[in-house]
């Protein structure tokens, strides 16, 4: 996975944990649980497990007449359906803008004219090195979705205050719609700007 930007090194020494083991505990499909070994900043010594994940892109689709396109997909963790921003995993050496591409062509069918790149975030950094590239994807035009085998994605469209009001109830519970939900308010208020591109 790509490394997302982070702060000097220097002014954090007195927290920084350093490692002295590993051993994986699991091998998966894609992903893998490792287990280290860390000397703490005073000296002693504890253990982390975490996941390892390849890391994902997360596109927040901007229909023309102001609507967000969203998906609705089962999480068999969770044993329920989620209402989500379309997002999927990287594959090995791709670049986050074409995984957008593909993951918002394969999931819901649309094609995007222009794209904007806003940020990084790590969704469960306490247990997993996973980062999600944030991508926003406007101009967009429909077509046939290309699921993978075994993948059942509803697409929805819905109105920024509809998606507002369910985040205020509680029931838009999946981490990384709310921060694009978020991304978006600040974007729409002009106070996180986004640079538009026109990918070939």
């Amino acid at each position: 996975m790509a490394d997302a930007p982070t702060p000097g090194a220097a002014p954090d020494a007195h927290l920084i944990e350093r490692t002295v083991g590993s051993e994986t505990l699991l091998t998966g499909r894609f992903l893998r649980v490792q287990r280290d070994t860390v000397a703490l900043p005073d000296g002693a010594q504890a253990t982390r497990e975490y996941i390892r994940h390849p890391g994902a892109v997360m596109v927040v689709p901007l229909l023309d007449d102001g609507r967000l396109l969203m998906e609705r997909q089962w999480r068999h963790p969770l044993q329920r359906v989620l209402l989500e921003f379309p997002a999927g995993k990287l594959d090995a050496g791709e670049a986050p803008l074409d995984c957008g591409r593909r993951e918002l062509l394969e999931e819901t069918g649309y094609r995007a004219t222009e794209w904007a790149h806003a940020g990084w975030m790590h969704n469960a950094p306490a247990y997993s090195d996973e980062g999600i590239d944030v991508w926003f994807a406007r101009g967009l035009v429909a077509g046939p979705q290309h699921l993978d085998d075994g993948e059942f994605i509803e697409t929805v469209a819905m109105s920024p205050a509809e998606l507002d009001a369910l985040a205020g109830r509680g029931e838009l519970t999946d981490a990384k719609t709310l921060v694009g939900l978020l991304w978006f308010q600040r974007w729409v208020s002009g106070g996180w700007p986004l640079s538009w591109q026109q990918p070939g």
